[in-house]
Order: C-alpha cells, then structure tokens, then sequence
C-alpha cells in the first residue's frame, strides 16, 4: 500500500513534561490504538478521511512528530500537522499566565508551583473528545476504558502499521444501537453517541474548526439539548476536545477528592461547595481541575 509522510520538530517550554501525555495516551494496557513506549507515543487517527498513523517522540526541549498515511494522495500539510501536534500535546494553553495569576494563592499556590508546567493533553478530534466522555458517564475508568476498545475493534477502522484509529461520526453513524450494546453501551448511551453522531454528520452540531477560536459559545447549547447529555459530559468534552481551560467540573468525583485533599478537610467535599471554589478561578477553573486530578493521582 503507498503512503504519504510528513514530519515536524517542535519546541519544548523548560518545564514541559512529557508524562502527562503520555500517561492520558496509556490508559489502555492493550494498547490496540495507543502504544508508548519510553518517551514515545504512537497512536492511529483518521487524517482526512484515512487511516493515519501519528508518533510523538519526545527530546531533550523538543517533540518530533511524524505522521504516515495509508494513502498516496492524502493531504498533508507540515502546518496542519504542525498545527494538530500542538493541540495534542497542548502548547497552545497560557500556562505561564495561569501559573502567574494563581502562584500566590494560599490554598492553590503551592500545589501549581509543585506541578509547574501541567498542560492538559487533548484529543486529536473534539468527537473523540466527546464521545470519550458520554462513554465514561457514571462508570468506573477500567470499564470505560473496556467499552472504548470493544468500540473501536467493532468499527475496524486500521492502519497498516496493525493500530486501530479512533473513528470519526460518519462511522458511527453505520452502526445500531444493537452494535453499540455489543460493544458494552447501555442503551441510553449508544442512543445518545448514535445522535451526537447524526448531528454532527449532518452540520447541526459543529464539532470542528479547531484551528481556529472555537465555538464555546453555541456547543453546549447544542449538547444540553440531548438526552444523556448533563454538564460534565459538556465541560469534560470541551477540555480534550479544544483544550477549553475554563469548564466547570465540580461534578467530578476526583475533582472533589483533590479538593478535599487539598483543603485538608477530613469530609468528602459536595459538588455545590466544590463548584463555588472553583469559581474563584474563572478562566481556569478546568486547568485547575487538572491540577486536582494530578494531586489525587500523585497520592495527595
């Protein structure tokens, strides 16, 4: 099969770290479309329409990215590819003025200084974003990290190289909900990953145009308008999806956990007083989250 290649080197911040990539890239011990590897990320996509082979190889101060296509006529721009890599790996989030603005805080302040540099990694596509995100409604990671497997193979979309890719809306809007409840949906979620799919095929739901400033204005509009769709699923889908910092996850049961931790308080923080804290933060208050997500992970 003929294939298009295309690679870029980027530029790494002094206190870029590479774990947090590669840790949210890990989640899968099968590794049927993410592999790492020591400081090495390969993971399949679909890149205009064709199976694509994407690899982060993380450098002293620089990440190398390639990205091969199994497709002699696909388009691939050392821009777009450039564009995608920072996304992905989230060189576009103002870490620096969000480090800045909270440092002194005397709650928060010592665990971002702890943490410099955490960036929040993103999906390649905002629909796989979301549909990560309706997947992992209300069920333990290690289920949702099954079903989100089970979803891939039952789409079968592979590159050459033997790693599956995260498929697209079109493909799933091939499916049923049979085919869905197969793969471990409940029938509430394949209905409500079935519609955002037909929604966002057909242009009512505008799930693109992430290179340029997204339309966080209208999406959650849109979405809270779907059964099976509550705030969480919104704000979660909309920080891996765009890297959008601002998202109140208050209803995040590691979220609470971390603030519980971080405020020493011996009870489980609610989602009401959670929420309030986090909007002293605005317009962080998801890179925060990440923050909390990163303390309770670490062990506290």
């Amino acid at each position: 099969m003929s294939a298009s290649n295309s690679s870029c080197i980027l530029p790494l911040p002094t206190n870029y770290r590479p774990r947090d990539i590669l840790s949210f890239h890990v989640r899968d011990t099968l590794a049927i479309s993410e592999s790492v590897a020591a400081n090495q990320l390969r993971k399949g996509i679909v890149w205009h329409g064709a199976p694509a082979f994407l690899t982060i190889r993380f450098l002293p101060l620089a990440a190398e990215i390639e990205l091969s296509i199994d497709h002699s006529l696909a388009i691939l721009g050392v821009e777009e590819v450039s564009a995608q890599a920072v996304r992905i790996l989230g060189l576009n989030q103002p870490i620096d003025v969000f480090e800045d603005s909270v440092g002194q805080h005397p709650q928060l302040g010592r665990l971002i200084n702890k943490q410099s540099g955490l960036r929040v990694p993103v999906a390649p596509t905002v629909f796989e974003a979301l549909s990560w995100a309706i997947t992992g409604q209300q069920i333990s990671v290690s289920a949702a990290i099954s079903i989100r497997r089970k979803f891939i193979q039952l789409v079968g979309l592979r590159h050459s190289s033997g790693l599956y890719c995260y498929p697209e809306a079109r493909h799933v809007t091939d499916l049923n909900i049979d085919d869905l409840r197969h793969a471990g949906f409940s029938r509430n979620k394949a209905q409500t990953l079935l519609t955002v799919s037909q929604m966002a095929v057909s242009g009512e739901l505008e799930l693109n145009n992430v290179q340029k400033e997204p339309p966080i204005e209208h999406i959650p509009q849109q979405l809270l308008k779907i059964r099976g769709i509550g705030p969480w699923t919104v704000n979660y889908a909309l920080l891996r999806g765009y890297g959008w910092l601002d998202g109140s996850l208050h209803g995040d049961a590691a979220v609470r956990r971390g603030l519980q931790i971080l405020l020493k308080h011996i009870e489980p923080v609610d989602e009401n007083k959670t929420r309030q804290w986090l909007e002293n933060f605005a317009p962080w208050r998801a890179l925060v989250a990440a923050h909390l997500w990163e303390l309770v992970s670490s062990g506290g």
